[in-house]
């Protein structure tokens, strides 16, 4: 079984390499992402909401930084900030509770404006 810290550690990097299918390892059909728009439920609603991510992401040019990330028991917790050519994602943030090397809900929030 995976600690939080491994399923964080895991997810930023599979994030930052813009890897669907290890990003997807993180999750299970009943895992929720829950954002401002929208609760994105199981493995087929979570691939869309990565899908947009990585789009805008994973366009040359793009960065993304994660200045704090925090562990407790079961719950992680990062900010983050990146730039894309279409965006400015001025201050991000996710909470993710694991069980089981699972994440089984995340929140995103975040100030993104369009350039």
């Amino acid at each position: 079984m995976s600690s939080t810290q491994d399923v964080l550690e895991h997810h930023l990097e599979t994030f930052g390499a813009g890897d669907m299918d290890g990003i997807l390892e993180d999750y299970d059909d009943d895992s929720v992402i829950i954002t401002p728009d929208r609760t994105y439920r199981g493995i087929d609603e979570i691939t869309e909401f990565f899908e947009g991510l990585f789009a805008d992401l994973g366009q040359e040019g793009s960065e993304a930084d994660v200045p704090i990330q925090k562990v407790e028991g079961d719950v992680a917790y990062i900010t983050w900030h990146g730039e894309t050519p279409d965006n400015v994602y001025e201050f991000c943030t996710d909470t993710f509770i694991v069980e089981d090397g699972i994440i089984t809900t995340q929140t995103y929030g975040g100030q993104v404006v369009s350039k």
